[in-house]
């Protein structure tokens, strides 16, 4: 929502959710833009097919997608982060736009929190034939670094906010290691067996509570950037 609200006005043309997931996004897209023509695109057949209140679904991989017709609003929450070489990327995106679009993106740039990093810090100690981040590098850019890239094809805001959460107590486990699990886990999770995965689970956990330490009610407090950037492409 925070990223939708600086939208602003759109020339005519179709909405495209990029990385539509679930659909969570969609009904506040069909809100803020009604009568829009409502596109929603995902390589994941099962997410898709939970999807409603879109004109269409594409199933595809985002990465190569082309529009059938050149869309007003490119909107991506929470997906670009999985892929690479946004310095092409995100001009490609742009390109794809009808004269005066907008191009709206929304990443987690928290790779770099202790949350994630000390996910690549244990996972590289106790199974070093497996993981190696020596030359690691970040999967998101800084604000300044996606206006730099798209500043000469129009008008750009880049910003970062640091949204302080709530983790609530788990059953088993750290709070930060649920909330982790589903997404920045799961890479490393499908390359151990289950007695590694548990092991991977146990180390995470101890190394969790220093840097995310308890709360009375047994939940945490996480901060969580986030990167956002919204183009209006001239002409």
């Amino acid at each position: 929502m925070d990223l939708l609200a600086q939208v602003g006005d759109l020339p005519d043309g179709p909405v495209v959710d990029l990385g539509c997931g679930d659909g969570a996004v969609g009904p506040a897209l069909r809100q803020a833009f009604p009568g829009r023509r409502l596109i929603g695109v995902d390589s994941s057949p099962a997410m898709l097919a939970q999807a409603r209140g879109y004109d269409a679904l594409v199933e595809t991989d985002i990465a190569t997608w082309h529009p059938a017709g050149r869309p007003a609003l490119i909107f991506s929450n929470a997906a670009l982060q999985w892929l690479g070489r946004h310095s092409q990327l995100m001009p490609h995106l742009a390109r794809l736009l009808v004269a005066d679009g907008v191009l709206a993106v929304q990443m987690p740039g928290q790779s770099l929190a202790p949350s994630h990093a000390l996910l690549r810090e244990t996972a590289a100690r106790l199974f070093p034939d497996h993981f190696d981040f020596a030359d690691y590098q970040p999967p998101v850019a800084t604000p300044d670094d996606y206006w730099r890239m798209l500043s000469y094809l129009g008008q750009v805001s880049a910003w970062e906010t640091t949204y302080l959460q709530h983790l609530p107590a788990q059953a088993e486990g750290h709070p930060v290691r649920a909330f982790t699990e589903s997404t920045a886990m799961r890479p490393f999770l499908q390359r151990l067996t289950e007695s590694e995965a548990q092991h991977l689970r146990s180390a995470y956990d101890l190394a969790l509570e220093v840097a995310y330490p308890r709360l009375p009610d047994g939940g945490v407090l996480m901060p969580f950037r986030r990167v956002f950037f919204v183009l209006h492409v001239t002409g």
